[in-house]
């Protein structure tokens, strides 16, 4: 089970470090290509979005790494499903019906979470 944790947590901490760092870093104009949905929110939200999702991708990978706090791990997996769950909200109130990835992401967020409690 440890294996399969820090395969599926790695690779949904490196989305989410890659997701982050684009709304922290990015302009509207650089983000609107990937993102449609950046002109209905404000950019501080934005910014701060990009930040919880950095914070998550640390929070899925540095306490079971390290060995402190370790019961932060399948707390920041379970955060990240309710960020999923407000993305696919975000998506469908403004008529995008593309949450393809985002049940994909909030699916694998529960799985690290499941993982997550048998470390």
């Amino acid at each position: 089970m440890n294996t399969a944790y820090w395969i599926v947590a790695g690779l949904l901490a490196l989305f989410y470090l890659y997701a982050g760092t684009l709304k922290v870093s990015r302009s509207r104009d650089q983000l609107r290509p990937m993102m449609a949905w950046v002109d209905r929110v404000p950019l501080p939200a934005l910014r701060a979005l990009g930040t919880v999702e950095i914070l998550g991708a640390a929070g899925l990978v540095l306490p079971p790494l390290t060995g402190i706090a370790p019961a932060l791990a399948p707390a920041a997996a379970g955060g990240l499903v309710i960020l999923q769950a407000g993305a696919i909200a975000v998506h469908l109130t403004g008529g995008d019906r593309r949450i393809a990835l985002n049940l994909g992401l909030i699916t694998t967020a529960a799985v690290t979470v499941w993982l997550a409690t048998g470390l």
